[in-house]
């Protein structure tokens, strides 16, 4: 059995226009929302094994909030495949860098996110920011679960659900 966490990046900044998206960093309410996530997957104790995270800047703050709040000690992995990835971008992401791992916590963006989530579980869910949906496979290698018939949505947590 495999557990994946897809989240969204936090709430970004819009504030310089300037800024190329990919510099984008977060604003006030999205860290307050990356450590509220970490805090209530540590709650869960759904602390995963690896976190694979875009590089853009948004996505890179969120985790380092959420490593902080949830006092993540393993590897995270910062890779510019999942910027604005398609879901197939996203799964060969995870097989790449996912080997013996059980659980594993993408940070990315929409509408790939999204996509990914409807493709494993024929769920179609919003992820608004710093959203976390929480899947399981029944598989042993994450190579096999584009082709999993038993992948399940077990929780979908949305930071304004979340007090």
């Amino acid at each position: 059995m495999k557990k994946l966490l897809i989240m969204r990046h936090a709430k970004s900044s819009w504030k310089n226009s300037d800024l190329a998206d990919h510099e984008r960093p977060l604003k006030k309410r999205g860290k307050n929302d990356a450590k509220r996530m970490g805090k209530l997957l540590k709650s869960k104790k759904i602390v995963p094994d690896l976190i694979i995270c875009s590089t853009a800047v948004r996505a890179q703050e969120t985790a380092d909030y959420l490593v902080e709040s949830m006092k993540y000690k393993n590897e995270v992995v910062f890779t510019d495949a999942l910027y604005m990835a398609e879901p197939k971008d996203i799964l060969s992401t995870i097989t790449d860098h996912a080997t013996d791992q059980k659980s594993v916590l993408i940070i990315g963006h929409n509408p790939g996110s999204e996509a990914l989530l409807q493709i494993l579980t024929g769920k179609v869910e919003s992820l608004p920011t710093a959203s976390i949906a929480y899947i399981t496979a029944k598989i042993d290698k994450w190579k096999d679960i584009i082709k999993c018939k038993d992948v399940k949505l077990k929780k979908l947590w949305r930071p304004k659900d979340i007090k």
